[in-house]
């Protein structure tokens, strides 16, 4: 059987013993029965260009065993492949960019949509510029519901994302996972095109992040999906302080236990005996239980 390595697995694996490879973002399989031929996994290779180079079909490319002399040359040939498909060498999937912010992924350059049917506070329908059409969910936020059930501040939501988005152009910026168990594109949302993803720009720039601060989102952290986690915490902090949006509108609807990491209703005894220190409020029950929190056997939320 073949042994699929990514391309920072492969280096680290043969760079040592005077081995090379250089490949950018690809998956390459190296042969048993010819251990000095690195191949490209077509699949990946059809995956990588259609998630980071929409509209560009895969190039021909081997990888094939190098000594350490040669590595200058391997690595001009990749950059001259990986120009061709999208004008800069973008990281792979298996680079993760910290958490509080910043984006190695953005060297690959965001996906231009333009947003059609707004679902929800957090969910939009988007075509994208090779004429596919996605439904997209933010990644790292929660708006109350507006569709199946009503929530607290869930129409003043969607309303708000309906009327900031309908219709504009916007830049989808993925993380490690793409697709939810719905089959719905994750994606962080670009009003302008970033350059760095640095808080800066994330404050001014991402709607994701304006959700949080406008108070129309609480945040929601879904592994392995943490980018900017730590980011939107902040950010949520800031609205809930400031009361705005539905931290304005009415109390909590649940409290947490940062401790036991159990959830309550607001007149739940249990709930109530919570220290401040520990008391985490949220909007929706989804919330609770996305950010990891079981429900009280006693109030039964």
């Amino acid at each position: 059987m073949s042994e699929i390595l990514t391309c920072e697995e492969a280096i680290a694996k043969y760079v040592r013993g005077g081995d090379t490879i250089a490949v950018g973002g690809f998956t390459v399989t190296r042969k048993p029965s010819d251990p000095g031929v690195m191949r490209f996994d077509k699949a990946a290779k059809r995956m990588y260009l259609a998630e980071y180079y929409p509209g560009v079909s895969a190039p021909t490319a081997n990888c094939r065993r190098a000594r350490l002399p040669a590595l200058l040359l391997l690595l001009a040939l990749c950059l001259a492949v990986l120009s061709a498909c999208g004008g800069s060498a973008g990281t792979g999937e298996g680079q993760a960019p910290a958490a509080s912010g910043g984006s190695a992924a953005l060297q690959a350059g965001p996906i231009k949509a333009v947003v059609g049917e707004v679902t929800d506070g957090d969910t939009f329908r988007a075509v994208l510029t090779d004429g596919r059409e996605e439904k997209v969910r933010l990644i790292g936020v929660d708006t109350p519901e507006s569709t199946n059930e009503v929530e607290p501040y869930g129409r003043e939501a969607a309303a708000y994302t309906k009327e900031r988005l309908s219709g504009r152009t916007v830049y989808l910026e993925p993380d490690v996972g793409e697709r939810d168990k719905y089959g719905r594109f994750l994606a962080y949302v670009w009003l302008e095109p970033p350059r760095s993803g640095a808080e800066a720009e994330v404050r001014t720039k991402m709607y994701n992040a304006e959700l949080l601060l406008a108070g129309m989102a609480q945040v929601m952290t879904v592994p392995p999906n943490v980018r900017y986690a730590n980011l939107f915490v902040k950010l949520e902090a800031e609205a809930r302080e400031g009361k705005k949006g539905l931290w304005a509108a009415a109390p909590a609807k649940y409290v947490g236990n940062a401790n036991s990491k159990k959830f309550h209703r607001p007149e739940c005894e249990w709930g109530a005996k919570i220290a401040p220190q520990n008391r985490v409020e949220f909007a929706t029950r989804e919330a609770a239980v996305q950010a990891g929190y079981e429900p009280c056997g006693s109030c039964k939320p």
